[in-house]
């Protein structure tokens, strides 16, 4: 079962690795750009206790939010703009917690000076800008990577070697569902995350697109690209989300197979399942979990560890400037392209009320 698990770790990497860039022969120097997005809470501790490299520096304009994060890292150096903190500190590599609507502007800045980058989900808050930092990568060798919460979990990466090896047959279905009982507004950690999340500009939609791009990432995994595309949307809570949708319904079409996907600020709790159906079987995912059956019959897969270098995103980035190799997988910059394309096409059938083929 280890083997075959890194078998489809390491064939997963090959299909979806962007271009290699130089070995970092020097001790990394680390930085954050930006405390508008509220993810970056759960990973400031870990950036104040690395050993494996230097954190240089946090930047961010907003003084509550500094003096917030000066209480979990009090001995970083502060900087009210990222451009000087980049030209005073020069860090190998930051990772911006800002506005989807920005990712592109930080790789604009950051691409030219070699500066690699770790956004939060999705790449960017468009398609346009997506194919934009894919190129700035490319022309300038940077690693760009999206991170998801998900992508770290053994239960992800045993139900994808279960599925491969053909104990539940060919794969031909998806269900999943992504959503919980909406953003918290409250707080200095979450009223600013909020205001930006549940605008159409500074997040691209709603939960369309917040979900919808783990549902769109399962499906290109498991299933690859799409014919087409096809998306519905609802507003449970108009008076908390007034802007941008809170509920949305994606369904993929394939040749042979179908994705069917639920991204939600509307449930009772948090869910992030997916459902993997073949034609003899089927797996259950959830975080700790994996759970296959066969008619009446069940039972809970083994979760192997992943390597200590694969756990969380900041020391697998380390490692792979360190070794120059490419960022792969899950978190790769051309299948995050692909997620942009799919919420590009999402939100334009919700316009249309069509699905949407793709090219």
């Amino acid at each position: 079962m280890k083997w075959f698990l890194l078998l489809t770790m390491l064939a997963t990497a090959i299909l979806r690795a962007q271009p290699a860039s130089a070995p970092l022969t020097v001790r990394p120097r680390v930085a954050i750009v930006g405390l508008v997005h509220s993810h970056v809470w759960g990973h400031l501790q870990r950036m104040s206790e690395l050993l494996e490299a230097d954190f240089v520096g946090i930047a961010e304009p907003n003084p509550e939010l500094v003096a917030e994060a000066k209480k979990r890292a009090p001995r970083v150096e502060y900087f009210d703009d990222y451009k000087r903190m980049i030209e005073a500190k020069k860090p190998h590599m930051v990772w911006a917690f800002v506005e989807n609507n920005r990712h592109l502007e930080i790789v604009e800045y950051c691409a030219p000076r070699k500066i690699h980058v770790i956004f939060e989900k999705p790449l960017a808050s468009n398609y346009a800008d997506a194919k934009k930092i894919r190129d700035l990568a490319r022309q300038h060798g940077i690693q760009v990577m999206t991170n998801y919460q998900m992508v770290w979990w053994p239960s992800q990466y045993a139900a994808k070697a279960e599925a491969d090896k053909g104990t539940i047959g060919q794969v031909w279905r998806l269900h999943g569902v992504v959503g919980h009982g909406g953003p918290g507004s409250e707080g200095v950690t979450n009223k600013f995350f909020f205001q930006w999340l549940t605008d159409p500009v500074g997040n691209g939609a709603g939960a369309l697109v917040d979900f919808g791009c783990y549902n769109a990432l399962w499906s290109l995994w498991y299933l690859g690209r799409p014919q087409s595309v096809y998306a519905q949307v609802n507003h449970i809570q108009p008076q908390r989300f007034p802007k941008v949708e809170d509920n949305a319904v994606l369904v993929l079409s394939y040749k042979n197979g179908v994705g069917i996907f639920e991204g939600s600020w509307d449930l009772p709790r948090g869910f992030q399942d997916l459902e993997i159906f073949g034609r003899s079987g089927s797996l259950y995912l959830t975080s700790n979990r994996v759970e296959t059956r066969k008619g009446r019959e069940s039972a809970d897969l083994p979760l192997p560890a992943l390597a200590d270098d694969r756990r969380e995103p900041i020391s697998y980035m380390i490692g792979r400037l360190r070794a120059g190799q490419p960022v792969d997988g899950l978190v790769a910059l051309d299948i995050n392209v692909e997620v942009n394309e799919i919420i590009e096409a999402a939100l334009e059938s919700v316009k249309t009320g069509r699905a949407v083929s793709l090219p």
